[in-house]
């Protein structure tokens, strides 16, 4: 991580102006300057408590802008310069808070009008957040060991529709997955206390089916359960949760905020399932936002044990080099504490596994798939198994065409989502 007692933050910036005037705007605005001189912004303060400019590298220079608003300079030549810049912020300015820090590394930036284009790109943080938060409790090691798996990925699947089922359609359908061997079912992010199914009731009835099976097996399926919702009613919920032995809670990441999910931490006693719906606001334009390397960074450090990364090959719009970046971000230690879990989803199916496995070079991961599991042709059981089936061909470096000749849930698997 960063130095001592400084927060070094890279940025892609895009600007009419010179890149070392677009650094040196940065780096007043947010910490020790404005847009004119104040009483008591001494060379002594700015010295002592101004964020610095590290290093800049220019890239390339555009014709246009990338985003709206910029206003250029008098005598402007037409050109918009891209290019890194790093800059140093003392952690004296605003400490070890997630909240403050981000007032500091974003805040207003993507407002100044100097810029057409301004996009976070990477983070090193001082080892006193490391004290400030508790980071994952469980993790990938303590999710595999609640839920019973090892040596392959956590196969899950999303209860869908989307809006959820009722109570008497969730407990059929959990009980029938749980049976399949299906190790991981969760809320939709859509779904989570609504008027018609609340959670009180969604609970027991879940928890009976999975304990029921649990019976049966001697295998306890991992059911996330969605309490996404203000800080008091998230603090019920989980109490609520647990009370009836579940072995996981869901959160929307950007509902509540990295704050939110850093009160859940401090009680939670199971794994934080965390959900990133919203992010593509946060980092579609390439030239805005944040990357996810400083999104999981933040969500780690706040007590996320699972990340949802999209997937390859996937129905959204984010390419597979992104995803690759993703998962490949948060192999990296933070602060020597656990590592968050990726959860790829998002246009899963048996035939996703192969291609999955060779590209990301890990099976430590959950791979959740919703349609590829429940629109199986031959029902949900047949969709867990052909799934397991996709990443014991991947594993073994048998072709899974091949190994679907033998395996009939996987070859049913193909006809069908071939044609998606």
């Amino acid at each position: 991580m960063g130095t001592f007692d400084a927060v070094i933050a890279k940025y892609l910036i895009e600007t009419p102006y010179t890149l070392e005037h677009a650094a040196e705007v940065m780096a007043g605005e947010q910490s020790t300057g404005t847009f004119v001189a104040v009483p008591g912004e001494t060379p002594e303060l700015k010295r002592k408590f101004g964020a610095q400019v590290l290093h800049i590298e220019e890239l390339d220079v555009y014709d246009r802008p990338a985003l709206p608003g910029a206003k250029p300079p008098q005598g402007h030549d037409g050109r918009y310069r891209r290019g890194e810049v790093t800059l140093s912020f003392p952690l004296h300015n605003f400490g070890p808070s997630i909240p403050n820090l981000l007032a500091a590394v974003a805040g207003n930036l993507y407002e100044l009008q100097e810029f057409s284009g301004l996009r976070l790109i990477d983070l090193e943080l001082p080892e006193a957040f490391a004290f400030a938060y508790k980071g994952p409790q469980f993790g990938i090691d303590g999710t595999r060991r609640l839920a019973g798996v090892h040596g392959r990925p956590i196969i899950g699947t999303i209860v869908k529709p989307s809006i959820g089922l009722s109570i008497e359609e969730l407990s059929s359908l959990v009980e029938e997955l749980a049976l399949a061997g299906l190790d991981f079912i969760k809320d939709d992010e859509l779904n989570a206390n609504p008027p018609y199914a609340p959670l009180e009731l969604k609970v027991k009835a879940v928890m009976q089916a999975v304990e029921k099976v649990a019976d049966r097996t001697g295998t306890k399926a991992m059911y996330a359960f969605n309490i996404t919702g203000d800080i008091d009613e998230m603090e019920r919920h989980h109490e609520l949760v647990a009370k009836h032995g579940g072995t996981c809670v869901m959160v929307s990441l950007n509902s509540i905020g990295f704050a939110g999910l850093a009160h859940l931490r401090k009680y939670c006693a199971l794994p934080i399932h965390g959900h990133r719906n919203q992010f593509g606001m946060l980092t579609r334009s390439p030239l805005l936002g944040m990357e996810f390397k400083v999104y999981q960074l933040l969500a780690r450090l706040a007590g996320a044990d699972h990340l949802h990364v999209n997937a390859l090959n996937s129905k959204f719009y984010e390419s597979n080099e992104s995803v690759i970046r993703s998962v490949k971000a948060m192999k990296q230690p933070l602060f020597g504490g656990n590592l968050a879990m990726p959860v790829l989803s998002s246009g899963q199916s048996a035939l996703t596994a192969e291609p999955t496995y060779r590209t990301l070079g890990t099976y430590d991961l959950m791979n959740i798939a919703g349609g590829g599991i429940l629109a199986h042709p031959q029902g949900a059981r047949a969709g867990v198994l052909s799934m397991k089936q996709g990443w014991e061909a991947a594993m073994l470096g048998i072709p899974a065409e091949t190994y679907a000749l033998t395996h009939p849930e996987l070859q049913s698997a193909f006809l069908k989502f071939k044609k998606q």
